[in-house]
């Protein structure tokens, strides 16, 4: 892939609004309410009242986009991703026909990104499953799931096959290993259930996790099928884990840490679902319904390109702690710490680039990478120098991984370009963009959109890239 693409990733749930807007069926992130970094989010079966929903409105990307991509394109974006809400293409995730004004919507957003010299890279499911799914299936623990995302994917395929190139499958869902301790956050976003509500929630994360990795790559199928030139890939959060110590034990920790995110990549890259996990699955009484031609959609579809979100690194001991990490293990005291305690770590983000491409030896891509911070309105400025720096810091990081390692990446894509509803507090005060949103945690303000210092600075440093 001979173009570096630089610009943004978005998710439809954090932005659009609009939750029952032209036909939109229930998502389930439209049952989850507003938290803070004290107080997590809930997640209910039905409307609780008194509670905040803020999917239900986000930024108002859906009526506002032209303006946004105009923003975009002014701030020098050569690409943005995007999700397509499954839910307002299928309402009920099982419905016979599509919604007609769901595929219209997304057609207008796309072609508006290309009216604005920006490639649409699109995300299939971001975390945006129809609660009928869950309710009536069972989500992913249930086969059938496979057949309806299919079908979806389909739909989705066929409709944008003369403007959409790059695709991505799902985003990830490498945070459902059965060989961890999961929480309630991680296993809602991406299959609608409780961890800790589930009689063995470890064998239905496993039977989730291996469902989901058939489908991403019956997907990639599909979609070659209905367009051999497609570029499809899958998008997972990698969180680079150092050892605490030169104990051997603590290396064999963090082996053990970083290998959970491992397993799906291999059976998208490898051709075959690792022999490896399965042991860990039959050691566990794990079993997993596989059928013959299973094996044959691993063999046959393999990815064309690898997403990469990163946002912090771990340390991990062999001495058992209490873990200070979001992602799990340990903070590293060697670095520092962002406003909502995540480690900020630029040369992780080289590190996990070298990873990847020595083991996979495919075209990368850094689908996210941000930082949540709290801005300040002064006036119609907002500066933000911690943000210049510490985009920066991994554009150089990256820019090193390229020329100095090798590494065959093609695009930095920062998570949130414009500020958007956090997806872990549900906050709009966790701010992660170049573009400022007049909206408070309770959703109140103008939603005039204001151009922060790292809006500038941005244009210019990806001018003089090369």
């Amino acid at each position: 892939m001979d173009k570096f693409y630089f610009g943004g990733s978005i998710a439809a749930h954090q932005c659009e609004g609009a939750y029952d807007a032209d036909g939109k069926g229930l998502g389930i992130m439209d049952l989850v309410t507003v938290g803070s970094a004290e107080r997590p989010r809930k997640f209910h079966d039905g409307f609780q009242k008194g509670e905040l929903y803020p999917s239900h409105y986000g930024i108002d990307f859906y009526h506002r986009y032209k303006e946004d991509i105009r923003l975009f394109a002014e701030a020098g974006f050569s690409a943005l991703r995007i999700s397509i809400d499954w839910s307002r293409i299928y309402p009920g995730g099982d419905d016979e026909i599509p919604n007609q004004k769901g595929l219209d919507h997304y057609r207008d957003v796309i072609e508006e990104l290309k009216k604005n010299g920006i490639e649409p890279i699109v995300t299939l499911y971001h975390f945006e499953l129809p609660v009928n799914i869950v309710t009536k299936y069972g989500s992913w623990e249930n086969r059938k799931v496979i057949d309806l995302y299919l079908r979806f994917v389909r739909t989705v395929f066929t409709e944008y096959k003369d403007l959409v190139t790059y695709w991505a499958t799902f985003n990830e869902m490498n945070h459902l290993d059965a060989d961890m301790e999961l929480s309630d956050f991680f296993t809602y976003m991406n299959t609608g259930l409780c961890y800790s509500k589930l009689e063995n929630p470890k064998a239905v994360m496993a039977k989730c996790a291996y469902h989901m990795t058939l489908a991403s790559s019956l997907a990639i199928r599909v979609g070659h099928e209905i367009n051999p030139d497609f570029k499809i890939g899958c998008v997972f959060g990698l969180t680079p884990v150092y050892a605490s110590t030169c104990n051997p034990m603590d290396s064999i920790e963090a082996q053990k840490m970083m290998d959970k995110d491992w397993f799906q990549i291999d059976a998208m890259c490898k051709g075959a679902f690792p022999a490896y996990k399965l042991k860990m699955y039959e050691k566990r009484g794990i079993t997993l319904q596989m059928e013959p031609e299973d094996q044959q959609a691993f063999a046959d579809s393999r990815l064309d390109w690898i997403g990469i979100n990163y946002y912090a690194s771990a340390v991990a001991s062999e001495v058992k702690k209490e873990s200070a990490n979001f992602f799990g293990g340990q903070n590293n005291p060697y670095l520092k710490l962002s406003d909502w305690g995540w480690t900020i770590d630029p040369l992780g983000l080289r590190y996990v680039l070298t990873l990847i491409d020595r083991r996979y030896n495919l075209p990368v891509m850094i689908t996210e990478n941000g930082l949540g911070a709290y801005d300040k309105l002064e006036g119609d400025e907002i500066h933000d120098p911690y943000r210049i720096d510490y985009v920066r810091d991994h554009l150089d990081a990256i820019k090193t991984a390229i020329t100095e390692d090798g590494v065959n990446c093609f695009g930095y894509l920062m998570w949130g370009p414009i500020d958007l509803i956090s997806a872990t507090t549900g906050e709009m005060s966790k701010r992660y963009g170049f573009i400022y949103v007049d909206q408070d945690d309770e959703g109140k303000g103008s939603l005039k959109r204001y151009k922060k210092d790292s809006f500038y600075w941005f244009k210019n440093y990806i001018e003089g890239w090369r």
